[in-house]
Parts: C-alpha cells; structure tokens; sequence
C-alpha cells in the first residue's frame, strides 16, 4: 500500500461527500468514501490515506478518538476537518494540533481546493526535508568517516592554503610537530623563515599534479626524520585549486637501516685495510724475532718483540671497537667508587705517557663517593680520550714539553665532570665537527675512526655529554659530564649502538 494521491472522505452524509468526490476526481486526487468509523477502518485497510477530510460527527463512535487512533496509526496523513462554526473551538481543542486544517460547513469548494493544494505543497516540503535530513546524514557519515581516516592514517597530513600557511593536520602531525595551524609549512616542518627550494606544495598550486619527494623535516622537539611525501591539490566547484593536502610518511627506521648496511660496508672496507697494514707490521716482528733469535742478538729481538706486542694491542682494540660497534646491548651499571675509578685510569694511562714522553698530570679530590657506570665501557670511553690526548702531543714537534691533564670534579648539579687537557697539535675546526662521525679519524692508517665515535655514544648512554674546545697548534680540551646516579630508563633501555643517531 502507498500513499500516492490518496484522500479518505468521511462523513455521515453520503449525497454530500459523493458531491465532493466528484469534484475532488476532477482535481486528480484517488477519492474514497466512508459514513462510518467501521467503513473508515476497513477502508485503510486497503488504501492508506496521504489525505483524510472528515466530520467527526459519527454515527456508530466519537470520530475525534478515531481520527486520533487513524493519526497514530498514520503519522504522514493530514487531516481536514469539517466541522460546525459552534463545536470548531472544541474540536480543536480536542484534536490537539493533529489536524493539519480545519474547515466550517457548509464547505466552499474553492477553499476545500485551496487547502488541499496546501497540504500537497506541505507534503513537498516534508519530503523534501526527509531527502535534506538523509542526505545531510549521509554527509555527516561520510564527513566523520573523513576525519576519522585523516586522524588515524599513520602518516603526517597537512592541508595548506595558498599563502603555505597550515589549515588543518591529523593526530600524528599534532603529536610530532604541534598544533600548527596557521603557521607557515616551512617554519613547522624545518624551522626555516623562508619557503624550502624544490617544494612540491609550490609545484602542485602551479601544475595542479601530484609531486613526491623525500626530505628531512624536524619535530617541535628537533628530532630529526627522514620523510616520502606526497602532495595532491584540492579543488574547488569551478575546478580551482585553493589548497593543497600533504601527506609524509616517516622512513627514519629505513634510511637508518640503509645507512647501517653502508656503514657495515664502510667499516669492512677500513678494517680490511687496517689489518692488512697490521698483519703486515706483524710478519715484520716475527721476522725480526726469528733472526734475532738466530743471530742470538738481544736488541733486534727486543725490538721484534715491541713490535709484537704493539700489534696485539692494536689487533685487541680493533676488535673490541667492532664488538662494540656491531652488537646491541644492554648497559651494566653498577655503583663504582670514583677514586678507586680514577686509580685504575691512571694505572692505565701512565705508562703509556712515559713512552711517549709526556707527562701525566692528575688532580682528583679524595672522597669524591661512589657513581653509576658500565665500567666496562665507560672506563675505556676515558682511556680512549685519554689516549687521544697522548697521541696528539707525540704527533706535535713544535714544543719542548707536553703534558695531560686529567681531573675529577662534581658539579652542583649531580653530575660528575672529567676534565682532560693536553698541549698537542690540537685541531682545526673541519677536525672538530668531525672527531665523533663514525670512521673519521685523523690518524691516517694507525686509526680506525671509531673510538671517539663510540666513546661519544658511552657518554650519552651514561645520560651524559662532551665538549670540546680546541686551537690547532695549542692543544685540546675534553670536559666528559654524567649525572652520578643513572635514570632507570637510562637503566633498563637496551644499549644499541648501531642507532647512529641516538
């Protein structure tokens, strides 16, 4: 059953509303009639009414509790009373705004017309609000799907105007980069005062086409991340381009991992040649020994012997720098007492100055307490710097006497503070910003550019940090500072030191 055009006539005088079908017919409408509630009911039966005009003056029941009961049943119908001019204020006042009019008898035609036309105009309107309302919920779906996407896709989204100043971002961008709406892109991704060169928004507000580069951007706390990034222009109703949505996924992890292979291959490639030169150094010491065994000639044997023994040393330091370099682990901290950590520093280090004739100079206050280290790898982050030191004053031949400085101190803060200055041939500043890239090294083919880059690591994992100061031809000066106590996440992470940019 379906609305369609469909009127009910009900009233008790059937010569008058066959009279109105007639003329109701001509007007286009599906007519029925119906003098009692009984032939009212069994008629909605079969024909649900879009329109009912009736009298509630019924012969067999109270029409106003019908025309209720056929109000609930039919929401959508629209009721047109007939009424007396005397019983229309109780009517209407029983009927409780559930008619859509209310017309007195004797009824004009014209009016009945007139009202009729109405109500089908009003039935327009309904439908067209229900298709507004499904529409408009359609929309909302579909808006909250959107914004549900753009928050949770795993991938930073801007949208900028053409002025490259920040309309809209996701969740993750917020996360990373701030709440920055209405910055420029520029200052939020880079911290730049002005437009990045080769920018692809800039190309697809000129074009209109996709463009995908990759780039390094910088969090609101200066991490930096290597990024893929798409931009796709959005148009508007005439096909206007007013904005711009960017989205940049995070490849740090990749690149990180591309740069570990590199490095690998770099690495292999220097040890390769560091040990060549060492074996080579070697087969040179055991010749010497063998024939200054045979030749029973105690000073060649000695000095095979040094050489030897060098090599071993170095051969020993190599392979424990890519041990270091190659596995990840966890730190193994432990309290330490820092004078007696100081004693076995200057154990270590003092003969090594002798050879090279450089005198070791250490000030360390007694009673300093106890720190939390790996001593392990934190004693020999010291030694390296240390010997870093000595190799910088044997390597200079400008001055008649040289010297290391080490000292220990505590500051204020809780940190520990090593303090280590010599006079050698010091660095230039290219040396400088370099000295901690891993397999850089100044040292020609005696060095393998890894110690002070692991030593670097050692010191941050400990929490802590180094500064350098350093004139070419003055020498150099190391200021190592670690907190006394390690942090438990300090603690607890694990020590990967193949994360070049930790």
């Amino acid at each position: 059953k379906t609305m369609g055009n469909t009127l009910l006539l009900i009233d008790k005088d059937r010569a008058y509303i066959q009279a109105l079908a007639s003329y109701l017919e001509r007007l286009l409408f599906d007519v029925h009639l119906a003098t009692t509630s009984t032939e009212a009911l069994h008629m909605v039966d079969f024909h649900t009414p879009k329109y009912i005009v009736a009298d509630p003056d019924m012969p067999d029941a109270n029409g106003i509790h019908l025309f209720l009961q056929l109000k609930s049943q039919f929401p959508e119908t629209l009721f047109i009373i007939l009424t007396s001019p005397d019983s229309l204020d109780e009517i209407m006042r029983q009927m409780r705004l559930n008619a859509f009019d209310y017309l007195k008898k004797p009824v004009n035609s014209t009016e009945l017309e007139l009202t009729l036309l109405r109500a089908k105009e009003w039935h327009k309107q309904q439908e067209k609000l229900k298709r507004y309302a499904d529409q408009l919920g359609a929309l909302h779906k579909a808006t909250s799907l959107y914004h549900q996407l753009f928050d949770q896709v795993p991938c930073y989204i801007t949208v900028q105007n053409k002025q490259y100043r920040i309309t809209a971002t996701n969740n993750l961008f917020k996360q990373h980069f701030g709440d920055a709406v209405g910055e420029f892109c520029y200052k939020a991704y880079k911290h730049r005062d002005t437009p990045c060169p080769e920018c692809p928004v800039v190309k697809t507000f000129q074009d209109g086409k996709f463009h995908t580069t990759e780039e390094v951007v910088s969090s609101k706390k200066g991490q930096q991340y290597n990024v893929i990034t798409w931009t796709a222009p959005i148009q508007d109703d005439n096909k206007k381009i007013t904005q711009v949505i960017e989205m940049s996924a995070n490849i740090t992890q990749i690149r990180q991992l591309q740069n570990h292979l590199e490095s690998l291959g770099m690495m292999l490639g220097s040890m390769s040649h560091g040990v060549k030169g060492m074996l080579t150094a070697l087969d040179g010491g055991v010749y010497q020994l063998e024939t200054g065994l045979k030749r029973k000639d105690d000073a060649r044997i000695q000095k095979a012997f040094n050489v030897v023994k060098e090599m071993g040393e170095r051969i020993k330091k190599l392979v424990l720098d890519i041990l270091f370099y190659a596995k990840s682990r966890q730190l193994n901290t432990a309290e330490k007492d820092i004078n007696k950590f100081a004693i076995n520093i200057e154990e270590t280090i003092q003969p090594l100055a002798e050879k090279n004739q450089v005198q070791f100079i250490t000030d360390i206050p007694e009673n300093l307490g106890i720190f939390e280290i790996d001593l392990h790898w934190f004693q020999a982050a010291i030694i390296n710097i240390l010997e870093n030191s000595i190799d910088a004053c044997a390597a200079d031949k400008n001055k008649s006497h040289y010297t290391v400085t080490f000292k220990i101190f505590e500051e204020k803060d809780g940190f520990i503070t090593f303090f280590i200055q010599d006079n050698g041939m010091g660095m230039d500043q290219e040396t400088k910003e370099k000295m901690f890239t891993l397999f850089f090294s100044s040292k020609g083919s005696k060095g393998t550019g890894l110690g002070l880059f692991i030593s670097n690591h050692v010191v941050k994992e400990h929490g802590g940090q180094i500064s350098v100061e350093s004139d070419q031809g003055k020498g150099s000066t190391f200021t190592i500072s670690i907190p006394r106590k390690q942090i438990s996440s300090q603690k607890d992470n694990e020590f990967y030191m193949l994360n070049l940019d930790k």
